[in-house]
């Protein structure tokens, strides 16, 4: 028997309340007016895949006029800010369902939408709200022309184990956490403002491999006026480039002169110092609760990470 108006009003209000709490930046982790902004961006390609789902659903062109029939349960803007709280805080789909007093299939609907749109974003450019970078070569071609010094850095983020059994299961074991973790490569400039976040890999797979099968061995050859510093996983990386790519100072040889030692030491925290704003900026991104452990499913880890990052950088460019 259907529900009659006080029913559907308890929805209502129950709804509107959602919204006004959990747009709020401790949820959202955005103030309202960029929460506003971001919305107005992303409404147009949800519109458009929408219709193309739509139309997919039909077999056919659409026969009555653009917003005939139902409404949707969670209109748009609910559904970014539930994803938004996705993110951030991992919460379970059924305790937002709660809230919206909505099904948890619809909540998990709309993060299914809208989480793609955020990674597609690309990052912003510091200063120029309306570029984003979207590839690494973006990120090489916007380095060159701005003299920006880059900073590269691969992160870990806890993942759930496999089953087991599978196949490639292995992969995902790091030897440096000895935990199940996916890997991801951070570019930042000298402020530690996120500039590109990519190469997604299994925990096992080492730095230098992501270099070499992203192509930005190729990017420094292209651009040999682009500078970076690394850490010593990249050290590879800065034997093949040693004018464009600084990692640390190799530690003397046993029974080194003390002076030696003491330049070594000296130069090796300078270099750090130079570059730590890059590890800032990797905590950054783990201050959304849903890269500290990734609970969800492994192939959805490299679009989440980029829509995080993508969202982050927004606020980074700000600086």
């Amino acid at each position: 028997m259907a529900c009659a108006g006080p029913c559907g009003l308890g929805v209502a209000v129950t709804q509107h309340l959602g919204r006004t709490a959990l747009s709020h930046r401790v949820f959202s982790g955005l103030q309202r007016r960029r929460l506003g902004s971001l919305i107005a961006e992303l409404a147009e390609a949800w519109m458009a895949a929408e219709e193309g789902r739509m139309h997919e659903r039909r077999g056919r062109s659409r026969l009555r006029a653009a917003g005939a029939g139902p409404n949707h349960q969670l209109v748009f803007t609910d559904r970014v800010i539930a994803t938004l709280v996705v993110l951030r805080f991992q919460l379970p789909h059924g305790a937002l369902a709660l809230l919206y007093g909505v099904d948890r299939s619809t909540i998990t609907r709309a993060v299914h939408e809208v989480r793609p749109l955020l990674a597609a974003r690309g990052f912003a450019v510091p200063g120029q709200g309306d570029r984003r970078l979207r590839t690494l070569a973006d990120v090489f071609a916007y380095a060159a022309a701005e003299d920006v010094e880059l900073r590269l850095d691969g992160t870990e983020v806890r993942v759930r184990r496999p089953r087991a059994n599978k196949p490639g299961s292995r992969a995902y074991v790091s030897g440096k956490m000895r935990q199940n973790t996916k890997k991801a490569t951070v570019v930042t400039d000298r402020q530690g403002r996120t500039l590109w976040a990519g190469a997604f890999r299994p925990g096992r797979m080492h730095d230098q491999t992501a270099v070499k099968t992203e192509g930005i061995c190729e990017l420094f050859e292209q651009y040999p006026q682009v500078r970076a510093k690394v850490d010593a996983g990249y050290r590879g990386l800065a034997k093949q480039f040693p004018d464009q790519v600084q990692a640390p100072p190799l530690k003397p040889k046993k029974g080194a002169a003390p002076e030696d030692i003491a330049a070594w030491d000296a130069a090796r925290h300078q270099q750090s110092s130079e570059r730590i704003c890059v590890e800032h900026a990797n905590a950054e991104h783990k201050q959304w609760r849903t890269l500290q452990r990734y609970l969800g499913r492994r192939e959805y880890f490299d679009e989440t990470y980029a829509a995080v990052a993508a969202l982050v950088s927004d606020r980074a460019a700000e600086r």
